[in-house]
């Protein structure tokens, strides 16, 4: 089997989005996985390639005189990330690659520069038109799915109603069965402590998630819950459940981080193409002291080739 072609964005350039790839790049079990391309500025790799790292490297942004600054939120280091998550983007959605891996850019930044787009997400939801997309975390054999992620608590809570999570749990099963999961698993979180205790500590569960859930159910897919949180994940990382639907963000975040932060890496599902990220921030209070760590590039360089070649997620 041909191995798939991946485009690598480099992040924004005043954070550690380019040491990260230079490591990742290095190491030679990433090239087994897929054919790579960065789009970035190849400037930027060369203090932390280690070896010659022979990746051809596309430029789409003017750097300016003298580079970008290292570890300050810069509106010009801003654009250029965007700019590069524009063009592998429509890389993608042209068919001259399978998937795309993306540094981390800063929101601050995007703000900063007058960017609408408000991150990755809402740049590749915008480029590809997709109605409906969200994100899902994973680390070793935990899966979260969120039902919604950069919203206030408030707005978080108000967003679990029947039809969202409905939408959630369809969206996942759909995209497992592409990656070749037979009948996937769907444990659904509750929102409440002890899932409301049968509507005596909130009434989400008994009112929008369990309806939800026996939607699904009469749809044929399999999904369980709501389970409460304090429990759902170790049944999950125990090989009981394939995915955990989530209700927000720091609800799976906090799971998965705990479980394996070097190794987690974020999936965006319902966009036309595969998309994965590191699971990190800019670090800007490390950036350009060759101490950043590049795991999570590499697992999500792994995980984008699998998903490209039809291979289980696990």
């Amino acid at each position: 089997m041909a191995l798939p072609h991946l485009v690598i964005t480099m992040g924004d350039p005043s954070g550690i989005g380019p040491e990260v790839v230079a490591k990742a790049l290095a190491r030679p079990e990433v090239h087994e996985f897929a054919r790579l391309t960065v789009v970035g500025d190849p400037l930027l790799l060369r203090p932390y390639a280690a070896v010659p790292l022979n990746v051809p490297v596309f430029e789409t942004a003017t750097p300016p005189p003298g580079g970008y600054p290292v570890g300050a939120v810069s509106p010009v280091s801003a654009r250029a990330a965007h700019g590069w998550v524009e063009h592998a983007a429509r890389m993608c959605l042209a068919g001259e690659a399978d998937g795309m891996v993306t540094a981390p850019v800063n929101k601050e930044a995007f703000q900063l520069a007058g960017i609408a787009d408000t991150g990755h997400q809402e740049v590749l939801q915008r480029i590809s038109g997709a109605p409906y997309v969200a994100t899902m975390l994973v680390s070793g054999n935990l899966r979260c799915m969120h039902l919604s992620t950069h919203k206030p608590l408030r707005a978080a809570c108000a967003f679990v109603t029947r039809e969202n999570v409905l939408r959630a749990i369809r969206l996942t099963h759909d995209h497992f069965l592409r990656w070749g999961f037979q009948s996937p698993r769907i444990a659904v979180a509750a929102l409440n402590p002890h899932a409301s205790d049968n509507g005596l500590i909130g009434r989400e569960e008994l009112d929008e998630i369990a309806p939800a859930i026996a939607d699904a159910r009469a749809r044929g897919i399999e999904a369980t819950g709501p389970h409460p949180a304090d429990s759902v994940f170790n049944h999950a990382i125990a090989g009981r459940y394939d995915v955990v639907v989530v209700m927000y963000h720091d609800q799976g975040h906090i799971a998965i981080k705990v479980h394996g932060f070097e190794q987690s890496v974020s999936v965006n599902l319902g966009l036309p193409f595969i998309r994965t990220s590191v699971d990190h921030g800019t670090a800007f209070d490390i950036a350009g002291q060759g101490i950043a760590a590049e795991t999570s590039m590499v697992e999500a360089i792994r995980l984008a080739a699998a998903l490209a070649t039809g291979s289980h997620l696990s």
